[in-house]
């Protein structure tokens, strides 16, 4: 074994001839990074993981289902070695010297001509750590960079123009950690955040003391006028260069009028980019141990809002239609009326002893749950004290434990 310097490089693959000798689990986490480089990439081995021959069958590689064989690199411009046998990789690696094209020898890092960094992706920047071989070392110093960079720990700051306009941003149902990389990225590049009340506010903490953060919930105004005034602070501040992040709870598009703010400022000429969040409907039945579908039990999940009442003239909602269904009803903003739902449920012909539960303020320290039947669980979440945010799961999915 030798341990000779390395010189860090950036190679250009695409359209050129990538081999990449085996199809085991190393060559499966090597090939994908190589076909998002756009390389060329053939795979010469006889046997392939499920997932690389996913890749030849998707047209995103050629599969040569054979045992290498000399000459195999003819015209390579970067090649792979990751066959399970040492003596092959040393084969591999010796043509690789003849034809004078850069070899990666997985079995073995430093006897190769080139060395694979531990690398990720951030904002547009590629980071690569190189350790001599020590995988386990750049892996771990890789990770803590990521980290650092998505945190804001480490600037790495773009151009305004990198940066235009708002960022419609998904928080998650409650726990911070449950915002998405991205849009935890983009909330620590901000110059103004205008958050919901259902936003995490722990986010915020996190904010450097320049930010300005403006609280949706306290524009003093009806809720159909505070959207406007919402959408005008989105406006103004993208047109005055700042880069705005609108920070919602949950996902901008489930009931969070995302695409109303989307509308406002594709009318004032403001960019918008849009960051899918974790959605409390899915997510906080899942943290109180209800599958929203289940094998055999639920092959329909309809998300509904409660904001108006089943009654009401405003409701978009069939509900005599939900009641006929089988699968899991999710109620969001529902607390309130709840009883004025589940008589509605069970007007259609909704079994009464349908389960049922209840979910406030999921993912966070203070959550609590309420198991009940579509019958009792008004009753229920009285008793319980219920507030919202809550969310109410509605099926036989509800009745179910982790022992069947």
């Amino acid at each position: 074994m030798h341990n000779e310097p390395h010189y860090l490089a950036g190679l250009s693959l695409t359209g050129r001839r990538v081999v990449v000798v085996g199809a085991g689990t190393v060559a499966q986490r090597r090939l994908p990074r190589l076909v998002s480089a756009g390389a060329r990439v053939e795979v010469v081995a006889p046997e392939a993981t499920p997932a690389v021959q996913a890749m030849a069958d998707n047209g995103e590689i050629i599969w040569h289902q054979r045992s290498y064989q000399h000459g195999d690199l003819a015209d390579a411009w970067y090649v792979v070695s990751c066959a399970s046998a040492a003596d092959v990789n040393a084969a591999v690696s010796a043509e690789a010297e003849e034809v004078r094209v850069f070899c990666v020898r997985a079995d073995a890092g430093t006897e190769g001509s080139a060395v694979t960094p531990a690398v990720g992706d951030h904002d547009g920047l590629l980071v690569g750590v190189l350790a001599g071989g020590e995988y386990r070392r750049s892996g771990a110093v890789r990770d803590e960079l990521l980290d650092a960079l998505r945190s804001g720990r480490i600037e790495a700051r773009p151009t305004a123009t990198e940066l235009p306009g708002v960022a419609l941003v998904g928080g998650g149902p409650g726990d911070p950690d449950l915002i998405t990389v991205r849009g935890r990225r983009l909330l620590a590049r901000a110059d103004v955040v205008v958050a919901d009340r259902l936003a995490p506010r722990e986010l915020l903490d996190e904010l450097p003391p320049q930010v300005e953060v403006i609280d949706a919930a306290k524009i003093p105004y009806g809720r159909a006028a505070s959207q406007d005034v919402i959408n005008q602070a989105l406006v103004e501040n993208a047109l005055a260069g700042k880069f705005v992040v609108r920070l919602k709870g949950g996902d901008p598009y489930v009931f969070g009028r995302g695409f109303e703010e989307l509308i406002a400022c594709a009318k004032a000429g403001v960019p918008v980019t849009v960051v899918p969040g974790v959605t409390s409907a899915f997510a906080a039945p899942a943290v109180a141990g209800v599958p929203v579908t289940h094998r055999g039990v639920a092959h329909e999940v309809v998300v509904v809002s409660g904001h108006v009442g089943p009654g009401s003239d405003l409701s978009l909602v069939d509900w005599p239609a939900l009641a006929r269904l089988r699968g899991t009803i999710v109620l969001l903003m529902g607390v309130e009326r709840i009883g004025e739902f589940a008589e509605a449920l069970l007007a259609g012909g909704r079994p009464a002893d349908t389960p049922a539960a209840v979910v406030q303020e999921a993912t966070t320290r203070t959550q609590r749950v309420v198991k009940s039947t579509l019958d009792k669980m008004a009753d229920d979440v009285r008793a319980a004290g219920i507030r919202p945010p809550a969310i109410i799961v509605i099926g036989p999915v509800a009745g179910l434990t982790e022992l069947g």
